[in-house]
């Protein structure tokens, strides 16, 4: 294994232990205000969240709006992963310039932030998974795709049982249908609900808006990109294990 990849590979088992870790008291904490938040957010603020969700999780399975990139060519683990760094990055910059943006306008604007920043951050990840190589086109990467997101943007306590799903996609996919709905959305958008509302709550007041709504947003797309680069690393040494 050559050093890029050995250093890969220690980075995703230390992320792995932070992932499997049990959920601490301030994660505990924080979810019951997080339950408070929710009390506390307009109504028509909830709603607006919720069908942004669920079109989007029903566009990624079954839609063509995410599909139009290509599989790179056949190039070493290092510099395919240095491509999908910089894609990353560029993804950061196009979100955080519309957080500022949507951050400006208070409430009303921060409704049209939500649906906004998840067909950016939808749009990364089936870049990024077609870079390592996946066809996006098929149902099951795309249900993948879905499960990385939710890892980046759950709970602790969820996170631990979708590590044990990821690291056994190879078995665990073959049960998946060809195609169909049965993904459950409805827990999918409760969690993301839940984790984005601390960070994204101050981005709905006027004036701090858009500079809350930059950072937020920048930071939350690196959380999604870094998340997304351990979950393909792990297919890529599982892969490599098997070929062995």
């Amino acid at each position: 294994m050559v050093l890029y990849e050995e250093i890969a590979f220690y980075e995703m088992n230390a992320w792995l232990k932070m992932v499997k870790k049990n959920p601490s008291i301030i994660n505990r904490m924080a979810k019951g205000l997080q339950h408070k938040i929710n009390e506390i957010i307009p109504g028509k603020i909830h709603q607006a969240i919720t069908y942004a969700i669920e079109k989007m999780v029903k566009g990624v399975l079954f839609g063509s709006s995410y599909i139009n990139t290509k599989i790179v060519e056949q190039i070493p683990f290092e510099g395919r992963e240095l491509k999908i760094k910089n894609k990353i990055k560029w993804y950061q910059r196009t979100a955080s310039v519309e957080g500022a943006v949507t951050g400006a306008g208070g409430i009303l604007m921060g409704m049209v932030d939500f649906p906004a920043f998840l067909a950016i951050k939808m749009k990364m990840l089936f870049e990024v998974a077609s870079m390592y190589g996946y066809d996006v086109k098929d149902f099951r990467e795309r249900i993948y795709i879905l499960y990385v997101f939710q890892l980046a943007f759950c709970s602790q306590q969820k996170r631990r049982e979708l590590i044990g799903l990821l690291e056994n996609w190879s078995s665990y996919k073959e049960n998946l249908p060809d195609s169909g709905d049965n993904f459950d959305w409805r827990s999918f958008q409760l969690e993301y609900r839940d984790y984005m509302d601390l960070a994204k709550l101050a981005q709905l007041i006027p004036v701090i808006g858009a500079g809350v709504g930059a950072i937020a947003n920048w930071q939350l797309t690196d959380h999604l990109g870094k998340t997304a680069i351990q979950c393909y690393r792990l297919r890529y040494f599982e892969k490599k294990k098997e070929l062995s």
